[in-house]
């Protein structure tokens, strides 16, 4: 059985549960990590807490690694390089990742002046894309599998 990578997992679930405890203590309230399990379930749309257990992998995987070869534009530049580090964050939906890349990318907007960059730190989504854009509305980065 396959899941696309826009399925929450079950752990994904357990985490905003976990989040939303954190929220409604910090609020005073009390909420057992049951209740919370039940509220998120029906947040994504599933009747209980067993109903999502049972339909959602216990993990997605992950769609960039340490060690992927990888490609794409950064600044607009095309790039070859190899993922360093990935860091999943706190949102559940995006990735920084660290790229080292084969040739230094320059990451001036004119050829008149040069500033190459061998290494650079990039926050994606899970399709690699970045949501920080440059002044032509294009992405920072687009960061695809090699």
């Amino acid at each position: 059985m396959s899941f696309s990578l826009d399925i929450p997992s079950a752990q994904t679930l357990k985490s905003e549960a976990k989040a939303l405890r954190e929220e409604r203590s910090r609020a005073g309230e009390t909420l057992s990590h049951g209740a919370a399990l039940e509220v998120v379930a029906r947040a994504h749309g599933f009747r209980d807490w067993n109903t999502a257990r049972a339909s959602l992998p216990d993990r997605v995987a992950a769609p960039f690694q340490v060690g992927n070869r990888v490609k794409g534009l950064y600044l607009d530049q095309p790039f070859t390089g190899m993922l360093i580090g990935v860091q999943l964050m706190s949102d559940m939906q995006h990735y920084k990742v660290t790229v080292n890349f084969d040739e230094p990318v320059n990451v001036t907007p004119t050829f008149m002046f040069a500033a190459h960059r061998q290494r650079v730190v990039a926050t994606v989504d899970i399709h690699g894309i970045s949501s920080a854009l440059r002044g032509n509305g294009n992405p920072q980065m687009v960061l695809r599998r090699a």
